[in-house]
């Protein structure tokens, strides 16, 4: 009986919450980013300018990337994330990013 209440309340709470997006990083994985950089992932925002891998550091893994054709022989992505405000409420940010550098969030 307790197995299966444990269970039951194991489930609700990963459905009533999500996929939790846990960012991990060392010190010494970042010691190489400017200064500012650095104080951004470590807060988990991101800014324009930064790098693919810089972003992932500070948001995790995105839900989705879609490969845009490349322009003057340079890679563009679109990266979308999905953030959960509330229970009924979900927001999408798209970041873009050309030749490896974001450069556009809507």
């Amino acid at each position: 009986m307790k197995k299966a209440l444990l269970l039951v309340i194991s489930v609700s709470l990963f459905l009533f919450l999500g996929c939790a997006k846990s960012v991990r990083y060392t010190e010494d994985e970042i010691k190489t980013f400017p200064n500012e950089i650095k104080e951004h992932v470590r807060k988990g925002q991101i800014s324009l300018g930064m790098s693919q891998e810089q972003v992932r550091y500070a948001w995790g893994a995105p839900d989705s990337i879609k490969f845009l054709e490349s322009f003057e022989n340079k890679s563009r992505e679109e990266w979308t994330y999905s953030f959960k405000e509330t229970l009924n409420v979900v927001t999408y940010k798209v970041l873009f990013f050309y030749d490896g550098k974001l450069i556009y969030i809507k």
